[in-house]
């Protein structure tokens, strides 16, 4: 390992749990996953951690206005250097970014190579941004051994100003316009291109690239696999990762060395292309031309878009003749007979792992070999994680869905105080900067491998979206779900008062207080019982109480147990942008708030409880976190002067809006809302409790003195007579009402699971008008797909369609109540069916619902992807899923960011619990 080269890691080196019970068996890539923990070997400095879209973020927008689309616009991507990151089609590059490996191409007809992928900004799409290609991530191992992506390149002109003039065009009410209804794929006329990485050892890397004629024509593909280095010595900078410029230079005409002050020296081979002919090394800096884009001389010749200038304009002096530079690629020319495919070769090396080899030479049949080898590995180490009840069409879906959840790994780098102030060798940001976005985050310094929602819809990291990634994440790698879970707790980036950054566009931004659930689930999915890391658990504790404390003093500002929280995450469900100060006097008390807030509260209940049965100290938090749930159960559902959160005439939970005269009006949205306050609840066991005597004489205590509040608690025997206690927010009546709704098919239930707004609001809208005299007559209609609002950009609608996220907490929290009530307790599922389920049957239904919003029907037809031909019946596209951000509450179509598996990668886990009835 060089210098520099530090694994920053959010955990010290601990003796900690290990973890590879979780698999059946013993195979070679949990070897490497054991390897690469106990640091005896680095498996995961390389992976798929470049981003997809690195133009028109809040870190590289230096705008004096905080306008990131406009100010590094994509026109801009193939000219400018960029300051925090890079991005690239199908590619990889080491854990800090330095050293970056991606695909270009060219059909002979765009007026751009094929470098990034493109889409529109939140302005120019009508339903906000929205990426506008056709890539699917198709497989990968924890450590990135082995891995496989997929990219449809177009062999027509792209459709960059049909793409925008046509969806600019359309109204808010209308559907996105795609490639594929640009008729970009009509009668084959594309290439699939395949990237296929393996790893002989951490740093000796086998690269192929593939491209596939699809159409009954020849066709021609100028491919490019650039290597380069990211620009990280131009800016002046002092913090970590600034470094003297690395050089990338010529030792033959097939192979380069690479050489930087932090990383090893690394050997780039290119192989003959299938012609039998060595393809030509080009080379450049990777700079920004900054004559073509200001007008300004700089001080090499040799920038960014030389390869752009050099194929598509024959510019032959735009590549240095020195052969050397920080940019370089080798130039295969592809002639593609009709249906036939080609593939090129590489391999990437640290001279440290050649032995005594001089060169990084290999042959093609040999790249190939270690490449079926690491291709095979990974089906072993599949077979040893996914169930074995899974039907070929399942396993497809669940491990399509962990590659992309692999795959959305990025390298996250944002220093928000040199951000704001600027770089000494660049030009100096306006002085309305230091008030502006992210200002009271100075102490925020990124620079991290993170797990994004999607890695160019939303190529940032949402602290929401992660904990529930993790969930997925700790069945095929535990140790990085519990590393990213605690990261996000060390004080460079939780705030000094305890709040957990939101996203770079509002790091203050509150979402829901999900992290606690996380880390708790993590911890107990990632063992078995007496072998679990209490290490870890007892780490994010500590930190999750300043985290409470911080939800507690700023969200309940009244101290009534009632908490606000903003719009925590459900963008548009009501009536107002709750991110946003209502009118002088008044007050939205939010019942997703309050329940959120409950939910949390019970969790860390759970956790001081299991950390008591190690150490008694942790006795004394847990009774402080039973009487705080109790009381915020009391506030939800009676409060002390007379009125709850819990409508008994409707039997449901609504926000109330607190008027200036103090009038409280319920508003009555049956929505996702309403049904959050089921999360909170926990079973407390006797015999659990008898080995906790501190909390068992509190508890008595209280059950005894505090009779009002200990209504709430629902006592009940098992079988056998051991007793027990139920914590929730609705009591058994309540519960029933709220999932009389949960499950009638014209409310909540849809075949593809819980919608987010009942279906009821299609024919009976609500209106405020009705409710608050004189008020602005806002209305909440169930718009089952896209948003029909631009509240929130309009690129997310919480309105009636399925997520996926809140959907998997309510399966959990079914599976909870069931274990108190059990068979006691049966309910109609669907509501008029006849049909009477148990609580746990009824959540395995909801997964079995989710689940199939993804599997192919008798016609090869996948929900997900609607009434598409193409992924119906042809057979380059059947077999390729797509994880939305959610999805239409009628029938399923994937709506929102195309690539979000981060959280629907939770439809894995919804697989496995319908198919292995969990």
């Amino acid at each position: 390992m060089a210098s520099g080269d530090v694994r920053r890691s959010s955990r010290p080196v601990l003796k900690r749990a290990k973890t590879e019970v979780l698999w059946a068996h013993k195979v070679a890539e949990t070897d490497r996953l054991m390897k690469d923990r106990e640091r005896a070997s680095n498996w995961k400095r390389w992976g798929p951690y470049l981003s997809e879209r690195q133009w028109s973020t809040v870190r590289e927008d230096y705008s004096s206005d905080g306008s990131c689309w406009e100010y590094f616009p994509h026109d801009h991507a193939r000219l400018r250097a960029y300051r925090w990151g890079e991005d690239g089609l199908l590619g990889i590059s080491d854990r800090q970014c330095r050293l970056c490996f991606s695909v270009a191409l060219w059909n002979g007809q765009d007026p751009i190579l094929k470098e990034r992928l493109f889409g529109l900004t939140g302005s120019q799409g009508n339903h906000g941004e929205d990426v506008k290609e056709c890539y699917y991530y198709l497989d990968s191992t924890p450590t990135h051994s082995y891995m496989k992506a997929l990219y449809k390149y177009p062999l027509s002109h792209y459709p960059y100003s049909l793409l925008e003039h046509e969806n600019r065009r359309r109204t808010v009410l209308e559907p996105e316009f795609e490639l594929i209804d640009a008729g970009a794929f009509e009668n084959g006329r594309y290439c699939d291109v395949f990237a296929t990485y393996a790893k002989q050892s951490p740093n000796d890397i086998m690269l192929k690239i593939t491209v596939a004629n699809r159409g009954a024509d020849p066709a021609r593909v100028h491919l490019l696999p650039t290597l380069w280095y990211r620009n990280t010595w131009i800016w002046g900078c002092k913090h970590e990762g600034c470094t003297v410029k690395p050089k990338i230079k010529a030792v033959s005409d097939q192979e380069v060395v690479c050489t930087h002050e932090t990383l090893d020296k690394f050997n780039f081979y290119a192989c003959p292309g299938p012609d039998g002919t060595t393809a030509p090394l080009l080379f450049t800096e990777n700079e920004t031309n900054s004559k073509q884009l200001f007008g300004v001389d700089q001080y090499t010749p040799y920038t960014k878009d030389a390869f752009h200038r050099f194929v598509i304009n024959g510019e032959k002096d735009a590549v240095n003749p020195k052969r050397r530079g920080t940019k370089v690629s080798p130039l295969y020319i592809l002639n593609l007979k009709p249906h036939e495919e080609q593939s090129v070769y590489m391999r990437l090396v640290a001279e440290s792992e050649l032995g005594v080899a001089e060169s990084a030479a290999m042959t093609a049949d040999e790249i190939e070999n270690i490449i079926q080898a690491r291709e095979k590995e990974a089906d072993e180490f599949y077979d040893a994680v996914l169930p074995k009840e899974f039907n070929p069409d399942q396993r497809l879906v669940t491990r399509q869905a962990y590659a992309g959840l692999l795959w959305s790994k990025q390298f996250y780098h944002y220093v928000v105080e040199d951000w704001l102030e600027g770089d000494p060798d660049q030009p100096k940001p306006a002085p309305s900067r230091s008030q502006g976005r992210n200002h009271d985050w100075r102490h925020l310094f990124n620079r991290d491998i993170v797990s994004m929602p999607d890695k160019w819809e939303y190529p940032w990291y949402a602290c929401w979206d992660l904990a529930f990634h993790m969930v997925p994440f700790a069945r095929i790698d535990p140790e990085f779900a519990k590393d990213q879970l605690l990261m996000f707790l060390r004080e460079w980036y939780m705030h000094p008062n305890g709040q957990i950054p939101a996203y770079e566009f509002a790091f203050g931004d509150v979402n829901p207080p999900v992290h606690a659930w996380a880390c708790w689930r993590v911890y107990k999915m990632t063992n078995v019982r007496g072998k679990r890391d209490q290490a870890f658990l007892a780490r994010t504790f500590q930190k999750l109480i300043l985290n409470f404390n911080w939800w507690v003093n700023r969200k309940d500002p009244n101290g009534k147990n009632i908490f606000a929280g903003g719009f925590l995450g459900l963008d548009n469900i009501g009536l107002f942008d709750r991110s946003k100060p209502l009118p002088a006097g008044y007050d939205l008390e939010q019942a997703d708030g309050t329940a959120w807030m409950a939910f949390f509260c019970v969790t860390m209940l759970d956790i001081a409880l299991e950390l008591a049965l190690e150490d008694p100290v942790y006795e004394d938090m847990a009774s402080k976190f039973f009487e705080h749930f109790v009381s915020i159960v009391d506030a939800m559902n009676t409060m002390a002067d007379g009125y709850g959160l819990w409508n008994e005439e409707d039997g449901f939970y609504y926000d109330h809006l607190q008027e200036p005269s103090g009038r409280h009006v319920p508003i009555k949205i049956r929505s996702m809302v309403g049904l959050i306050p089921l999360y909170a609840c926990l079973v407390l066991e006797d015999k659990k409790l008898q080995k906790l005597e501190g909390f068992k004489k509190r508890l008595q205590w209280f059950l005894k003195y505090k009779k009002d509040l200990a209504k709430h608690i629902t006592r009940g025997a098992m079988e056998g007579e051991d007793f027990f206690h139920l914590l929730a927010i609705p009591t058994e009546g309540q519960l029933r009402k709220v999932l009389d709704y949960l499950l009638d098919e014209n409310e909540f239930l849809s075949p593809y699971g819980i919608r987010s707004v009942s279906r009821i609001h299609k024919d009976s809208p609500f209106s405020l008008s009705c409710y608050v005299a004189g008020s602005e007559d806002q209305k909440v209609v169930y718009t089952p797909g896209e948003s029909n609002t631009y509240l929130f950009g309009g690129n997310s609608n919480w309105r009636g369609p399925v997520w996926l996220c809140v959907n998997y907490l309510l399966i959990e929290s079914l599976e909870r109540y069931h274990y108190f009530y059990g068979d006691k307790m049966k309910v109609e599922c669907p509501k008029g069916s006849g049909k009477m389920m148990n609580l746990r049957e009824v959540g395995l239904d909801i997964s079995e619902r989710l689940g199939n919003i993804f599997l192919a029907d008798a016609t090869g037809r996948r929900p997900c992807h609607g009434d598409e031909p193409l992924y119906r019946d042809d057979p380059h596209w059947k077999d390729l899923v797509l994880f939305y951000e959610y999805f239409h509450g009628d029938t399923g179509l994937g709506c929102g960011a195309s690539h979000q598996t981060g959280w629907t990668a939770l439809a894995a886990r919804c697989l496995e619990k319908a198919v292995k009835k969990e």
